[in-house]
């Protein structure tokens, strides 16, 4: 059924690849192609800013090793939101891995959660087997973005990423975390109580990764809460409600987390195992 869903929905997509090594450009091009999409490589941050009208891509795709090279970050157009905001200033002497999947253009017209599923775990799966490898990265470090549609189906894929590249940069050893449980927490209840199941709202999430830690934030367009008023689930006037067992989850797993003032963004960091 899944797959006559997709014959039937599945129109042809605008996809840009920014990538400066050609790691994964020459193979997602030829699969997206033979898939009967339009795609667009570059090879710079730089060269994606000049492309006119931006931001109707369906899907950017960026994947610089060298993204401290990157010059000061100054457009404010909204067709660059898609791209990788990183300056070497923000990160002195450090080499700044950047890869990013931006479906916030993906058009929603007849939308079709398996459909951009496919797409986003087509790129992981290059990206996975013949890019990410366990290279010496004492000075380096990874930012790992992800903006997409409030859709559930894509929430095991990405999760799963992030825990297999978190765990070969050394922060963790999966076998024995709970970091997947926490960060599925914080997924679910931004696509769920956040954007109430709104695929036209976007969910955004970031890691940035290094030997020392892991820090992840998950932010949603919904209208946010005060963690403050959640009910204490571990209060037996409390133990047959629901809520508030994930932000206690979160918080028992991380070792810092941290809420904005609007309640629809958080922060959590998970220090490394190893120090």
């Amino acid at each position: 059924m899944i797959e006559n869903a997709l014959e039937k929905e599945t129109m042809q997509r605008r996809i840009l690849i920014i990538d400066d090594n050609d790691d994964l450009c020459s193979a997602l091009n030829r699969e997206f192609v033979n898939l009967g999409h339009e795609v667009k490589t570059v090879e710079t941050r730089e060269e994606a800013v000049a492309i006119e009208n931006l931001g109707d891509f369906d899907l950017v795709i960026t994947d610089l090793d060298d993204a401290n090279l990157v010059s000061e970050v100054s457009e404010n157009q909204d067709d660059t939101s898609c791209l990788p905001k990183i300056s070497a200033k923000d990160y002195p002497n450090k080499k700044i891995k950047a890869f990013k999947i931006c479906a916030t253009g993906f058009r929603r017209e007849n939308f079709v959660e398996e459909e951009l599923k496919s797409l986003v775990e087509t790129v992981l799966n290059y990206k996975a087997r013949f890019v990410d490898e366990t290279e010496a990265m004492q000075n380096i470090r990874e930012k790992i973005e992800f903006e997409i549609p409030s859709a559930i189906s894509l929430m095991h894929s990405i999760l799963n990423y992030l825990l297999k590249r978190v765990e070969k940069i050394g922060v963790i050893n999966a076998e024995n975390s709970n970091l997947f449980i926490a960060l599925d927490e914080a997924f679910v209840n931004a696509v769920k109580h956040g954007n109430k199941f709104d695929a036209e709202k976007n969910i955004r999430i970031t890691a940035e990764v290094s030997t020392k830690e892991a820090r992840f934030t998950v932010e949603d367009e919904g209208e946010g809460f005060d963690v403050n008023a959640i009910p204490d689930p571990r209060d037996p006037e409390n133990l047959f409600k629901s809520s508030g067992r994930g932000v206690l989850i979160i918080h028992n797993v991380m070792d810092e987390v941290r809420y904005n003032k609007r309640g629809n963004r958080v922060e959590m960091i998970k220090k490394s195992e190893n120090i």
